[in-house]
């Protein structure tokens, strides 16, 4: 299976050092950054990310803004919203803008590599259809 590409957003760096940690000894690469401005710079260098985990509570740019960016300047990354402070709205806001899923902090690691594994799948999912019609296209043309 191929390495998923992550990039976690929180601006606290106790818990973003640990689960990085965590999730690179189950193979997943990891970038992480302090803040949405930092994660939409990140993705605009690093376009191999797939996944984004998106912490909601941030100062300045909070997690749902910073997922409407996302949405809005790389559609086919998928971002799964994490936060401490959940409440039910939050997480119906963050889905109905996009977000592929919704995890409360302290989550298990092995449920959040399992929603990584599955959003990965999916944007790759999409790149496939997408490259698939871009060749359809191509070759109708020739004919």
């Amino acid at each position: 299976m191929k390495k998923i590409k992550l990039l976690l957003v929180d601006d606290e760096k106790p818990f973003l050092d640990t689960i990085t940690k965590r999730l690179e000894k189950r193979d997943v690469s990891v970038s992480a950054v302090y803040s949405g401005k930092e994660a939409l710079d990140e993705l605009e260098k690093n376009r191999a990310v797939e996944v984004v985990v998106l912490d909601v509570k941030m100062p300045g740019m909070d997690g749902i803004q910073t997922l409407i960016e996302i949405k809005k300047r790389f559609p086919l990354v998928e971002v799964i919203m994490l936060t401490g402070h959940a409440t039910i709205e939050t997480a119906i806001d963050g889905m109905k803008l996009g977000a592929f899923d919704y995890l409360m902090k302290p989550c298990d690691i092995d449920v959040l590599v399992s929603k990584a594994n599955d959003a990965a799948s999916k944007k790759r999912i999409h790149e496939e259809k997408i490259t698939e019609a871009r060749i359809r296209e191509i070759t109708e043309r020739r004919v």
